[in-house]
């Protein structure tokens, strides 16, 4: 049986925590700032878990996660 591939593009977006459950960083933060309000962009500097639905497609490009 060969090995299986992990996706990179997904390696490099998502972490699987201790737990199991998979951690992503908020989306929108890179650029265009200016334009964004005080409030949003505090909001975005935090990390959130995903739904069960998402970590299920999430987990089978991760395989060794």
């Amino acid at each position: 049986m060969p090995k299986m591939k992990t996706n990179k593009a997904a390696a490099k977006r998502f972490k699987i925590t201790k737990n199991g459950k998979i951690k992503k960083v908020a989306a929108g933060r890179r650029h265009i700032l200016t334009k964004k309000t005080r409030k949003a962009k505090r909001r975005l500097r935090h990390s959130t878990f995903l739904s069960p639905v998402e970590a299920k497609k999430i987990r089978r490009l991760l395989p060794y996660g």
